[in-house]
C-alpha cells in the first residue's frame, strides 16, 4: 500500500520540538508571567468621538505627558471614535472624567461617550473563571474521548489540547502581547478547532488499525495521516485566510483574538498529525486495543 509521506519518520525530532516549547512557555509564564489587559488587571476605559480624525499619538503623548504612561489608545470602529484603555489606578474610580479633562486641556476636544470602570477584584474573578472554564473544557474532552474511543486516544487528545494552549500562552508571554478576555474566547475556540482536527485523525487511525491487519502500527498511522492529509490543509487554510483577514482589516480591539486563533490554527494542526500520532505510539496502540468485542454467545449463534 502506497504511503506517500511518512510523518512517523520524524517523529523523534517532532517530538523534541513540541517538548521544547513546551517547557520554554512553562518557564516564561512562570518567570515573566501575561500581560494582562483591562479585563483582567482592572482599570477604566474611555471612548470619545470625533467629527474629524485625531492622530492616536497625539492622544498617546498627551496621556503620557499627563502620568498616564500605561495606557492604549486604539480606533474603535472607525477612525472617529477613539478607544482609550488606562491600566487600575489604585482602584481610582474618576480615572475616566480626568482623562476627558486633559484632552479638553490639551485642544483635542471631543463627545464623551461612554466610561466603564472594571475593579481589580472583578478582573481577578473573570481570570480565574476564565481558566476554570479551560480545565473544565479539557477534563470534558478527556472522557468524551476515553468514552468514544479508548483511553490512549484520549491521553493523546487531552496532551495535543494542553500543549497547543500553553504554547500559545507561551508566545504572549515571550513577546508581552495583552491577555484580555477576547484571547481567552480564541484559546477555547483553538481547543474546539484542534479537538475536531483529533478527532478525524483519531477516526482515521482507529478504522485503519481495525481493517488493515498487514501493516505494522507505525505504518498505520502513516497511512491514517495521509488519508486525511488534504482535509487538514483544505481546513487549515480557508479557516487562515479569514483568519488573516480579521487581523490586517479588523482593527486593535479584535487583533490579538485573531493572532490567538492563526497561532491555535497553525500549531493545532501540527499537533493532530506529530502530536497525538507520537502519544498513541508512545503508548503502544495495538491491534488489540481497538478490537470489536463479540457479543455473548456468538460462537453458538447458527447452532440449532
Amino acid at each position: 500500500m502506497d504511503i506517500r509521506f511518512k510523518f512517523m519518520k520524524f517523529r523523534k525530532i517532532a517530538g523534541i520540538i513540541s517538548i521544547s516549547l513546551f517547557i520554554i512557555s512553562i518557564f516564561s509564564l512562570s518567570f515573566r508571567g501575561l500581560s494582562l489587559g483591562l479585563d483582567f488587571s482592572g482599570g477604566t476605559l474611555v471612548e470619545v468621538s470625533y467629527e474629524t480624525p485625531v492622530p492616536l499619538e497625539t492622544i498617546r503623548n498627551s496621556l503620557l505627558d499627563n502620568g498616564y504612561a500605561d495606557s492604549q489608545v486604539v480606533n474603535f470602529g472607525t477612525n472617529l471614535d477613539v478607544l482609550i484603555k488606562v491600566a487600575d489606578q489604585n482602584g481610582n474610580s474618576s480615572v475616566g472624567e480626568d482623562i476627558f479633562n486633559i484632552l479638553n486641556k490639551e485642544g483635542i476636544p471631543g463627545e464623551l461617550k461612554r466610561v466603564e470602570f472594571v475593579g481589580p477584584q472583578v478582573g481577578e474573578e473573570l481570570r480565574d473563571q476564565g481558566g476554570l472554564g479551560m480545565l473544565v473544557a479539557l477534563f470534558m474532552i478527556l472522557f468524551y474521548v476515553a468514552f468514544r474511543f479508548q483511553y490512549k486516544f484520549a491521553l493523546g487528545a487531552v496532551t495535543a489540547l494542553a500543549h497547543d494552549v500553553v504554547i500559545i500562552l507561551g508566545i504572549f508571554s515571550l513577546f508581552g502581547w495583552d491577555f484580555d478576555l477576547t484571547v481567552l474566547a480564541a484559546l477555547l475556540a483553538v481547543i474546539g478547532y484542534s479537538l475536531n482536527d483529533t478527532i478525524v485523525v483519531s477516526d482515521r487511525i482507529r478504522e485503519n488499525f481495525r481493517t488493515e491487519r498487514v501493516l505494522e502500527p507505525i505504518d498505520m498511522v502513516d497511512l491514517s495521516l495521509n488519508q486525511t492529509l488534504a482535509r487538514t490543509i483544505i481546513t487549515s487554510l480557508t479557516t487562515l485566510l479569514v483568519l488573516f483577514a480579521l487581523f490586517i482589516f479588523g482593527g486593535e480591539l479584535i487583533r490579538g483574538f485573531s493572532l490567538a486563533l492563526i497561532l491555535g490554527v497553525l500549531i493545532g494542526t501540527y499537533s493532530s498529525i506529530y502530536v497525538v500520532a507520537n502519544m498513541l505510539l508512545s503508548l503502544n496502540l495495538i491491534q488489540d486495543d481497538l478490537a470489536i468485542p463479540e457479543p455473548e454467545g456468538a460462537d453458538f449463534d447458527g447452532m440449532p
